[in-house]
C-alpha cells in the first residue's frame, strides 16, 4: 500500500525555478530510498533523481545534473525536488516513488517550461 501526492508544478519561463513536493503516507518512508520521475509528452516515464533513506546519497540523470536537487524531510514524510535553470525539455508530468516503484503511482504534477 502507500500513498503519494505530488504538488508544486506549474508554468515557468526558461531559466526559472520550481520546487516540487511529494507527501508520502502508508509505508515506512524514513526507511525507503525515494526517487523523482518524469514523463514528457508522448514519451516514456524516466528516472530523474534518487535519494537514500537518510538523505546522504543522491543520484541524478545526466540531463538534470547541476540544475536539480533532491532532498527530503523524514519528519514530514516529504521528498522535494528543487529545479533551477529550467529548460523547455524539462516539460513533463513529475512523479515520486521508491527506486523500485513499489508504491502505487500518484497523479503527478505538471511542469511546463515555456516562454
Amino acid at each position: 500500500q502507500g500513498h503519494l501526492v505530488e504538488s508544486g508544478g506549474g508554468l515557468v519561463q526558461p531559466g526559472g525555478s520550481l520546487r516540487l513536493s511529494c507527501a508520502a503516507s502508508g509505508f515506512a518512508f524514513r526507511l525507503s530510498g525515494m526517487s523523482w520521475y518524469r514523463q514528457p509528452p508522448g514519451k516514456e516515464r524516466e528516472l530523474v533523481a534518487t535519494i537514500s533513506s537518510a538523505g546522504g546519497i543522491t543520484n541524478y540523470a545526466n540531463s538534470v545534473k547541476g540544475r536539480f536537487t533532491i532532498f527530503r524531510d523524514n519528519a514530514k514524510n516529504t521528498v522535494y525536488l528543487q529545479m533551477n535553470n529550467l529548460k523547455p525539455e524539462d516539460t513533463a508530468v513529475y512523479y515520486c516513488n521508491t527506486p523500485s516503484a513499489s508504491i502505487s503511482w500518484g497523479k503527478g504534477t505538471q511542469v511546463t517550461v515555456s516562454s
